[in-house]
């Protein structure tokens, strides 16, 4: 008896359909399916499925799902997951902001702009480097620019569509691709007291009726990843309001030149560029006057 992982590396177009094919055959078993990136500029993604019980897998079922792929076994040792996560995620400051889970509370100062998040299944917890960027250059931005309104992109947790609305206290809309998220993201919100301010959407991209109610935006954030990002850049410029500012992250030090590249090409100029490990967070505006 113990847990076991079996998993399969990959270009991305091969193993998401393996994640689809292990959703379909496990989903109903209860057992956890990922999909990740290992390799970005190599095209190597990975997809895993996670059993309970080593000893009761049906390995030919195991085998028949991941084919034509063949996949890797990992034995896991017994471990109380959610106290380990819980013990490795330690409170994170940037700026006045302090992200930090239930376990920690005690650790709040009185001039904290503090935000609860717990781990789970959305992404965004303050401890990786491009969600610390983002709210460092967020606090800059909305200090010295004072937007009207906002756009969290991609929104994960939530987490920097909370601090917004605790900085500025203006509207805030937060979207996500992943429904799961949109619900993560709501229960974050409203946990920390910011459902005045922020409504959480599921929505690809741009699309949706939420953003008839906001755009144009003062202020839009992204952390995604470098593609999606470029690909995004002439509907980023066109939901953003004249003069109105662009925070992007989610993109490695190499990448930051070509996505600088495709959002100047729509008329975005770069402003500063904050560095965290070998993440950058970007900072753009709409327009090249001088900032106030």
């Amino acid at each position: 008896m113990g847990q076991v992982r079996y998993f399969a590396r990959s270009h991305r177009q091969a193993t998401q359909a393996l994640y689809d094919r292990l959703d379909a055959a496990f989903a109903d078993e209860g057992c956890p399916i990922a999909h990740i990136e290992i390799d970005e500029a190599a095209d190597i993604h990975e997809t895993s499925v996670y059993f309970e019980d080593a000893d009761a897998v049906d390995e030919d079922a195991v085998a028949a799902a991941f084919a034509p792929l063949t996949p890797e076994r990992e034995d896991l040792p017994e471990i109380d997951w959610m106290a380990q996560v819980l013990a490795d995620l330690k409170p994170v400051r940037a700026g006045r902001f302090l992200v930090h889970g239930a376990h920690d509370r005690d650790k709040v100062r009185a001039h904290d702009l503090a935000i609860e998040i717990e781990a789970g299944q959305a992404f965004g917890t303050g401890h990786h480097g491009t969600t610390a960027g983002c709210l460092s250059m967020i606090e800059e931005v909305v200090r010295r620019r004072r937007p009207l309104n906002a756009l969290d992109l991609g929104t994960g947790s939530a987490v920097l569509a909370i601090a917004i609305a605790k900085l500025a206290r203006i509207p805030v809309l937060a979207t996500d691709i992943d429904p799961v998220a949109t619900k993560v993201a709501r229960e974050n919100i409203r946990a920390n007291g910011a459902h005045a301010f922020v409504r959480a959407e599921t929505a690809v991209g741009f699309e949706g009726p939420a953003f008839a109610a906001y755009a144009p935006f003062s202020l839009i954030v992204a952390n995604i990843l470098a593609r999606p990002l470029m690909q995004l850049a002439p509907e980023m410029a066109r939901q953003l309001a004249v003069g109105g500012d662009l925070v992007l992250s989610g993109i490695l030090a190499k990448q930051r030149d070509a996505v600088l590249a495709a959002y100047r090409v729509q008329g975005l100029y770069h402003r500063k560029t904050l560095r965290r490990d070998e993440w950058v967070t970007l900072h753009l505006t709409r327009n090249d006057r001088p900032l106030a």
